[in-house]
């Protein structure tokens, strides 16, 4: 049974990781699962405190998620096509064979949705300039959260009595 918590912790910790570039999937709050679920191990100790301290702040991250984009766009001009532009650019620029297709999908996405939004040009770059801005900023709060619980899973596991592996 502690092996398949583990694992299960382990996965969860994982697909954090990747839901902080995939807006699917909640990346800290799907991490913070991960820390629960090792939580339930026998021998690894984590407090209340911990779990609800990191639960909150995931839950704040996840908030911010959807402010930090909003603001980026509002800052520079842009409007909620610009927003769900930059939204399926990240889709297609995953799934993509393209080099980078993460950072130049949600670019494109943007001022395509920008584009049929507003036929003027300057506008519609800045405006996606700026929901890219704000996408980058978001996925980076993101990926820097669920690496910080990573590293909270490695080190609660590495103090854990290790007699099951």
């Amino acid at each position: 049974m502690e092996i398949f918590l583990v694992l299960a912790a382990l996965l969860l910790m994982v697909l954090g990781i990747v839901g902080s570039f995939l807006p699917i999937l909640p990346g800290p709050l799907t991490s913070w699962a991960g820390l629960l679920v090792l939580h339930f191990s026998d021998g690894v100790e984590m407090s209340q405190a911990f779990l609800i301290a990191t639960l909150v702040f995931a839950i704040f991250i996840y908030v911010l998620d959807y402010i930090i984009p909003a603001i980026g766009t509002k800052r520079f001009g842009g409007s909620k096509a610009g927003m769900i532009g930059t939204t399926f650019g990240l889709l297609i620029g995953l799934f993509s064979p393209i080099p980078f297709g993460i950072i130049i999908g949600p670019f494109i996405g943007a001022l395509i949705g920008e584009m049929i939004h507003r036929n003027d040009i300057d506008k519609a770059l800045k405006a996606a300039f700026g929901s890219f801005i704000g996408f980058v900023a978001s996925t980076f709060m993101k990926f820097i959260v669920a690496i910080v619980y990573f590293g909270f899973f490695i080190v609660k596991l590495s103090e854990h009595n290790t007699s099951w592996y």
